[in-house]
């Protein structure tokens, strides 16, 4: 892994397209992936900003949700992540990495898309941590299709319950253990300020977490509560080579950013620490964007 530290060009810190044919099914995992992602397992470095925390992150098993697990662990949080059932082998992984840090780690395998489980999984969370006081809402679901005519009302209805259906039974079931001086984080994307044609029901889906995080941070507020979002631009996950992107999209994935390449999903988590963190304790409603210089507005 390069050392993130050192001085050096960005635009060649981190591997650039083409990439190899990798198609996967859904959901995807990351350890099939070439070049396999660095989510900061061994470059990201931690400095006791959020000890004593308990968070819970969903979606945290790959990408940009395990990124933020082992960053959170590594300024000392004890972090539970959700994920599908399937993605138990990274799910194991992640745990393990956080249990290195000496840190508690609670994985929590069901599907976010069932309002039941949705409840469940936060009190489960919040009896297995003792409490919570950073919620990550990150899960996704991500499909591409050619045209509005192959949107069936099944991808829509599963695109909407994962992505939106899901953040609010979460941030419900969350508030009332969440005290003053707690975060909400939600993933929103680029895709909810310049949508792709293929991505009808994903990029509605962003669009609405952002009008949802803002209006709820409104509320929280009175209760001491930060709530904001985070928009990433291209970054190498699992999301995109399991159905979110054609083959020949996944093969030159991010090389359009300004850097010629794609993100890496440490290179985001420092923004869910400055979330979750006290040094972020007059960002509220806010969207902050890394999108490889697209921008967000």
């Amino acid at each position: 892994m390069t050392d993130r530290f050192k001085m050096q060009d960005p635009r060649t810190q981190y591997p650039a397209p083409p990439f190899p044919d990798q198609p996967q099914p859904m959901p995807g995992l990351a350890g099939r992936m070439e070049p396999v992602p660095d989510h900061g397992e061994e470059s990201y470095r931690g400095s006791g900003r959020l000890e004593g925390r308990k968070a819970l992150i969903t979606g945290g098993d790959s990408g940009i949700g395990r990124a933020a697990a082992i960053a959170f662990a590594r300024e000392g949080a004890d972090v539970a992540i959700s994920h599908l059932p399937d993605e138990e082998v990274d799910a194991a992984e992640v745990v393990a990495l956080i249990e290195a840090e000496g840190r508690k780690a609670v994985s929590l395998p069901g599907d976010v898309m069932n309002e039941e489980w949705c409840r469940e999984l936060v009190e489960r969370a919040v009896s297995e941590l003792g409490g919570l006081d950073v919620l990550v809402v990150n899960a996704g679901r991500q499909q591409y299709r050619e045209s509005v005519l192959e949107v069936s009302t099944e991808d829509f209805d599963k695109t909407m319950k994962t992505n939106l259906y899901a953040l609010h039974w979460i941030v419900k079931a969350a508030v009332p253990h969440l005290p003053p001086g707690g975060s909400v984080i939600t993933t929103a994307s680029i895709q909810a300020y310049e949508p792709s044609e293929i991505l009808l029901d994903y990029a509605t889906t962003k669009a609405g977490i952002t009008a949802y995080t803002k209006a709820l941070a409104k509320q929280l507020i009175e209760k001491g509560i930060r709530a904001n979002v985070v928009a990433p631009g291209p970054f190498w996950t699992a999301l995109q080579p399991s159905g979110g992107q054609p083959d020949e999209k996944v093969r030159n994935f991010g090389g359009n950013s300004d850097f010629g390449r794609p993100g890496q999903p440490v290179e985001i988590a420092p923004l869910y620490v400055l979330l979750a963190s006290q040094e972020g304790s007059f960002l509220n409603g806010e969207v902050l964007g890394a999108t490889g210089g697209k921008g967000i507005a």
